[in-house]
């Protein structure tokens, strides 16, 4: 590797695979490291603007941005599917071409698996699908009066507040509209606490805020299959007129083929993100990075984006000869919009002394100016 150029391959293009290679290239120049981004699409959303969507306040072309600039950058952009991770002879096999590594780091996040739910894809609508939030949009215009159910269908999923943030926002829309009084809104999680991984204090606060729009929380809600307008859960069932679902997660097969993750499983890694294999890290969303027993670090983006940072000055270290080994600290806080043109965070430092350490914030307007903020830099930094 001294005799030539270090190839740091990235698998995948959102929070963590954008956070790394942008940060490797403000350390190192061109001629001390090669960056190549894989991704299947050519395009980065902050996950959060999907909200935007459903609610109709934003579309889709007003919230991505192209990864196709990405080599004015120094950064090397492939839009292609990653067919096989090849971790014995270090490379990666694309449609169309292999790829060998030096350094390879997967930020490939977590796939989308309604079919893991009987009669989902049928009788549902999925909250998460970027290619279903206008025409949920408009069934949300279009509804008159009856029951929406929003279900949470496994643990864990991306961005934790953000089933709740999507009821608070149909609240909203629906009182512009003057149909809320008519129309009943169920939340079904298949957990105790509204955001578990947040602990009791701050999941009451969210069940009260959820109360106070008249949004119903059902817990331990285990959903085994739906219906025409049912939900069947392993003990009992609730009916609908409008389901959204945040169906199971898992790990894109390419990556338990490889052999670092059991099938449907995600990676298991600790807080440095490196794998079992030399020079291969893992972040973000594709990773399980346990707390404790009971706890792992949240699937949302600010965790994928400081797990990058950190592999990726791990990863200039060694290639700089040094021996620095930096762990992720934990921190980061997700916002939780309450439909009322105001914002609270979600603040989490996931390694504290109390592991994690939680706390929920005032709901207001500055809150929600961070929020656009926080989308607003990282399209400009990154892309």
């Amino acid at each position: 590797m001294a005799d030539r150029i270090p190839h740091v391959l990235i698998l995948g293009g959102g929070f963590g695979g954008l956070a790394a290679a942008n940060e490797i290239r403000k350390l190192l120049p061109r001629s001390h490291a090669r960056i190549t981004i894989i991704d299947k699409k050519d395009w980065f959303m902050v996950g959060f603007a999907k909200l935007w969507i459903m609610r109709g306040v934003r579309t889709f072309e007003n919230s991505t941005g192209s990864l196709k600039g990405l080599p004015k950058k120094g950064i090397d952009f492939v839009k292609e599917e990653i067919m096989r991770i090849d971790l014995d002879d270090r490379q990666v096999q694309t449609s169309t071409q292999t790829m060998p590594y030096d350094f390879l780091i997967i930020a490939m996040g977590a796939s989308l698996a309604p079919e893991k739910i009987p009669g989902l894809d049928k009788f549902g609508m999925i909250l998460y699908d970027h290619g279903q939030l206008s025409k949920i949009h408009q069934k949300l215009k279009d509804i008159k009066t009856g029951k929406i159910a929003i279900s949470i269908m496994s643990m864990p999923y991306k961005c934790p507040p953000a089933p709740f943030e999507a009821a608070l926002l149909i609240d909203s829309l629906l009182k512009e509209q003057g149909t809320r009084d008519s129309v009943q809104i169920d939340l079904y999680s298949p957990a105790p606490l509204t955001l578990p991984v947040a602990g009791q204090d701050v999941s009451r606060q969210i069940r009260l805020l959820l109360d106070s729009e008249n949004i119903t929380f059902h817990e331990s809600c285990k959903t085994k299959s739906v219906e025409e307008k049912k939900l069947v859960f392993e003990d009992g069932e609730a009916y609908f007129d409008l389901l959204l679902a945040v169906p199971p997660h898992v790990a894109p097969p390419v990556v338990y083929e490889s052999g670092l993750a059991e099938k449907d499983k995600f990676i298991t890694i600790s807080r440095d993100c490196k794998t079992h294999f030399e020079n291969v890290y893992a972040v973000g969303d594709v990773t399980t990075l346990p707390v404790d027993r009971q706890v792992a670090v949240p699937k949302a983006g600010v965790f994928a984006e400081g797990e990058a940072v950190m592999v990726a000055r791990n990863i200039v270290s060694k290639i700089s000869s040094r021996a620095d080994s930096l762990l992720f600290d934990g921190r980061g806080s997700c916002f939780l919009e309450s439909g009322k043109n105001t914002a609270a965070l979600v603040e989490v430092d996931m390694f504290s002394g109390e592991c994690p350490s939680t706390r929920l914030t005032d709901s207001t307007e500055q809150h929600l100016s961070e929020k656009l903020e926080f989308e607003r830099e990282r399209l400009a930094k990154w892309l």
